[in-house]
């Protein structure tokens, strides 16, 4: 996995974490990466998330993954839109996860947030990655 895409490697450090029931799990802080994770708690996805400062003044996120009946609430999160190909729909064109029981993640002129709320917005955006 190429470092030039930290959200994919955030979205498989935690993927990873799940797997083996980790409480929580650590990534290199962005603000993108931030503004992810607060959907994610937000939708229920994770427990919750904070910003640990380490030394030479560099930010770390500490993601705290949720399990429901020992399972990992999130059961699969892809990353859509690359740096290689980026994905961007318009506000009709956003994407319905699973229906409509998982989410999709996209970064709008107005922030980072479901497609639900970009529809309801009216704006569109580029799909970052799908929740389910």
């Amino acid at each position: 996995m190429s470092m030039s895409d930290p959200i994919a490697a955030m979205l498989t450090i935690i993927r990873n974490g799940q797997m083996v029931n980790k409480t929580f799990v650590c990534t290199d802080m962005s603000k993108t990466k931030e503004s992810i994770l607060s959907v994610l708690k937000e939708e229920g996805y994770i427990l919750d998330y904070e910003i640990k400062e380490m030394e030479n003044n560099k930010k770390r996120l500490k993601i705290k993954l949720k399990y429901f009946q020992g399972k990992p609430v999130i059961s699969n999160i892809k990353r859509v839109s690359k740096p290689s190909l980026r994905i961007y729909k318009s506000k009709n064109d956003l994407p319905k996860v699973l229906g409509g029981l998982g989410i999709a993640i996209v970064s709008t002129s107005r922030g980072v947030m479901t497609a639900d709320a970009a529809k309801n917005q009216n704006c569109g955006g580029e799909i970052l990655c799908t929740v389910e």
